[in-house]
């Protein structure tokens, strides 16, 4: 220990590291075989044994600015010197007001007034689920309680975002809401593999809505919610078409649409949002990871104008109250303002958004160059995000890109493992020299395992 009662050295022994129960990981053989990060820069993880791996994924798809970048960094160190915490319940901090006015300005289409915080992901998602809810009641529509989600989604794992995804494992072990159904997934292999972006066909599947309008009563239907890019399933671009349908149907049936643009949000696709890459308005946008370029924890939701009027005249009809029972101890955190402020200026003078756009096209054509590689039976890609599909092992689901994942490791190189996809996201300051060294990499491990 030195004098901060800090530990000055870290060993990597089974006895250090078993208190850690670590989520969405494999612990024993985690434990047994430790891949430790002690620092990062840039492109680039160092770990504990002096080696430098470059991350192909911005962390969990959230670094998008690359790692330890000065001036977020020099934000959220003079922020905590200043004002560490602030609770933002009958109270405000100049920073939330800040950070709320320039992400309404950069909002898609200029049509989304008002920003509610949280402090990741799932509750980004669960907080528009029930802004969703109240909406309609504020209206005098309570009726609408039912949600619809799709499957193969991915919305978090707070009990709202369990419930209205679609990923088997995530759900299989805990109760889920009642008053949900799911749209089913857009991917076919028979009739998108290897598609280069968004797949001809599937724009179809989004007439399953009406099928759920006519079963429950349109008129029941509080919100459906997708990725506009489903991720954390493996990458699965919307077909061609598919989302402009879902919001016709949304509109025909009062249903409010939400995109949750966690992961696709802040240049991932080569534009701020989603939304704008599809011209496609929804209701409500979650967000969260890239928005503090992953430093301090930080979910959002966006809403559309018209939507925060609603609660305020209903308050009004009712006296004057608060108007939404809902919020975080750690809503609009001062020191997570304060990396968004500083992020949100990084992906301007950098140029990041348009970087990925100008990157895409070299991007895709690398993804789609392990054509023909063993046991690849699917490319996909979208931006700066690619899945790479491979042929299950017989009876032992997982193993093969499990496999891929360590050795590419070993090598140099961080990907994701979601099922036997290896998923790809790199932070947008990526080099072409960067995208051939991830591909060939790739193509060398996948060539070494059976």
């Amino acid at each position: 220990m030195d004098g901060s009662g800090l530990p000055t050295s870290f060993e990597a022994t089974p006895n250090n590291l078993e208190p850690f129960w670590m989520g969405f990981t494999w612990n024993r053989e985690f434990k047994k075989n430790p891949k430790l990060i002690v620092g990062a820069e840039g492109m680039m993880y160092h770990t504990h044994d002096g080696r430098e791996v470059l991350d192909g994924t911005a962390g969990l798809w959230c670094a998008n600015a690359g790692h330890a970048r000065k001036p977020i960094v020099e934000a959220i160190q003079a922020q905590a010197a200043r004002l560490d915490y602030a609770p933002t319940f009958q109270l405000g901090h100049p920073l939330a007001f800040q950070l709320s006015a320039q992400l309404t300005q950069m909002s898609p289409f200029g049509e989304y007034d008002h920003v509610f915080y949280g402090n990741s992901g799932s509750e980004a998602v669960d907080s528009a689920l029930k802004i969703a809810l109240a909406y309609h009641r504020a209206r005098g529509e309570a009726q609408r309680t039912r949600l619809i989600g799709r499957e193969r989604g991915y919305h978090g794992v707070g009990f709202g975002g369990i419930s209205v995804g679609g990923m088997v494992n995530n759900r299989r072990r805990f109760a889920e809401l009642p008053g949900v159904d799911h749209l089913p997934h857009t991917y076919n292999l028979e009739h998108q593999a290897y598609s280069r972006g968004q797949p001809e066909w599937g724009a179809h599947l989004a007439d399953e809505l009406e099928r759920l309008c006519a079963l429950h009563g349109g008129e029941t239907i509080a919100a459906v919610i997708v990725e506009p890019v489903a991720g954390s399933t493996g990458v699965l671009p919307p077909p061609k078409g598919y989302l402009k349908r879902l919001r016709e149907i949304c509109d025909k049936h009062g249903i409010l649409l939400i995109f949750d643009e966690v992961i696709s949000g802040f240049g991932r696709l080569g534009s701020a949002f989603a939304a704008e890459k599809f011209d496609i308005k929804p209701d409500l946008i979650a967000l969260a990871k890239g928005i503090t370029n992953a430093t301090v924890p930080m979910g959002a939701v966006l809403a559309r104008e018209g939507i925060y009027e609603a609660f305020m005249e209903d308050s009004e009809r009712g006296g004057g109250t608060i108007e939404l029972f809902h919020g975080y101890t750690y809503s609009a955190h001062p020191l997570a303002c304060a990396a968004a402020l500083a992020t949100l200026e990084v992906y301007k003078t950098e140029g990041l958004f348009q970087r990925a756009a100008e990157l895409a096209p070299a991007w895709e054509n690398a993804v789609h160059g392990l054509k023909g590689t063993r046991n690849v039976i699917d490319l996909r890609n979208m931006g700066l995000m690619a899945g790479i599909e491979l042929e299950p092992r017989p009876g032992k689901p997982a193993q093969r890109a499990y496999e891929a994942f360590t050795r590419a490791w070993e090598k140099g190189l961080l990907t994701r493992v979601t099922g036997d996809i290896i998923a790809l996201s790199p932070p947008l300051i990526l080099e072409e020299k960067q995208i051939d060294f991830i591909f060939q990499t790739l193509k060398d491990v996948l060539e070494e395992i059976d």
